[in-house]
């Protein structure tokens, strides 16, 4: 870490403020563990672990509403199940709570293996033909999520190559182009209009996940078509967006780490343990927003009902009274308890898929690619290019 700051102004958790944002969470944990931003209309902030822990676990205190999301993902309509507060939250988690079951979820490791693998080998030729050098997130990070939800989900194939622009308008440009988002969220509302409308003119059965929103109930009642979009939209975003960073995050760490690289090539059994790790400090989801419904104090600091609170998992993820040297990357790390997936009744749902995901990408990608190192410098978040050099075996 460089000479410390002595204060964090408008912390913000998108875009290049990642780029130190490191820092900026060592000064909030040492300093200043509760505090405000002046950032997406003003919020204030929690970076200590145990409180992030204890707010997510108190759902009467921290609500989710309006959104869990700031700003939001192009669209100004609650995202189910996430921005859906007890006692409705329940009812809408149970209807995919069972496919994402770690048994369910093993039913799907064939797939995600000949997928890795084919990859994996787009990637070794696409250096061959480029003087040893590829773009990994191009080639292996963002498909290997596509390929994998989209088959999941129930997405035809023939449109996948539109899918990664409508991510990238939502996520990635939402804090300085929002007109952007709200087109893109656009695209995507009319996109599920028209599958479900589809779907329910021509009747019969699907084995995937839009199968199960369209057809199940929730509090003795079908979902309305609105629901139904909903649960789609946020499904969609979710599924490939964060196991792309995640995987593009492991591999930016892997290049310009070639003792752990090697380490885990020669010793694949120690993957899961270091996904862990990679997830602890490179996780996708750095923040997420509350409000606050009735007054209290968190570390000394009075929060008022009617606040917005954004629950900075990043900075608990680099919290020195947790974890032992926080901001190393440890991939042999034990009792690695972390918020990459949340905490309490909105803790991620998919987080066993994704979690399958970059251990098999992971495995195959070691298995297949060469040593390998930066060749582009890019910045370690996002799901932006990784050219990296390969080399030869």
């Amino acid at each position: 870490m460089s000479e410390q700051k002595e204060v964090v102004e408008d912390f913000d958790f998108h875009g290049e403020a990642l780029d130190e944002i490191f820092e900026d969470y060592d000064v909030m944990l040492n300093k200043c563990p509760v505090g405000h931003s002046s950032k997406y209309g003003g919020f204030t902030y929690i970076a200590k672990s145990e409180d992030i822990f204890a707010a997510e676990q108190d759902p009467d205190t921290f609500a989710v509403a309006p959104s869990m999301l700031l700003p939001s993902f192009g669209t100004d309509d609650p995202l189910i199940p996430i921005d859906i507060d007890p006692p409705t939250h329940a009812g809408y988690r149970k209807i995919l709570l069972p496919l994402f079951t770690p048994m369910n979820i093993a039913s799907l490791e064939p797939g995600m293996v000949e997928t890795a693998k084919q990859l994996a080998e787009d990637v070794i030729s696409a250096a061959a033909d480029n003087d040893g050098v590829a773009d990994v997130s191009k080639l292996f990070a963002r498909p290997m999520p596509t390929i994998v939800f989209s088959r999941l989900a129930g997405y035809p194939e023939e449109d996948w190559p539109k899918f990664d622009q409508w991510v990238d308008d939502i996520i990635y440009r939402r804090t300085k182009e929002p007109e952007v988002a709200y087109a893109a969220g656009g695209k995507i509302t009319e996109y599920f209009d028209a599958m479900i409308k589809k779907r329910e003119a021509e009747g019969g059965e699907y084995n995937d996940l839009l199968d199960k929103v369209l057809n199940s109930q929730v509090d003795g009642r079908e979902l309305t078509h609105e629901e139904k979009i909903s649960y789609s939209f946020l499904l969609f975003l979710a599924g490939l967006d964060t196991t792309a960073w995640a995987l593009r995050s492991s591999l930016w760490y892997l290049a310009g780490n070639p003792k752990a690289q090697q380490q885990l090539r020669d010793n694949p059994d120690e993957i899961p343990t270091a996904v862990e790790e990679f997830l602890r400090t490179l996780s996708p989801v750095q923040a997420m927003a509350r409000t606050c419904l009735k007054d209290t104090v968190v570390q000394g600091k009075e929060i008022k009902a009617g606040e917005r609170v954004v629950l900075v998992f990043g900075a608990g993820n680099r919290d020195p009274e947790v974890y032992e040297d926080p901001h190393d990357i440890k991939i042999d790390r034990e009792d690695n308890r972390h918020l990459a997936f949340g905490g309490g009744i909105h803790r991620c749902l998919g987080s066993n898929l994704a979690r399958k995901e970059m251990v098999i990408g992971l495995e195959e990608f070691l298995k297949r690619v060469p040593s390998f190192e930066h060749a582009g410098g890019e910045v370690w978040h996002g799901v932006g290019p990784l050219t990296l050099r390969i080399g030869k075996e």
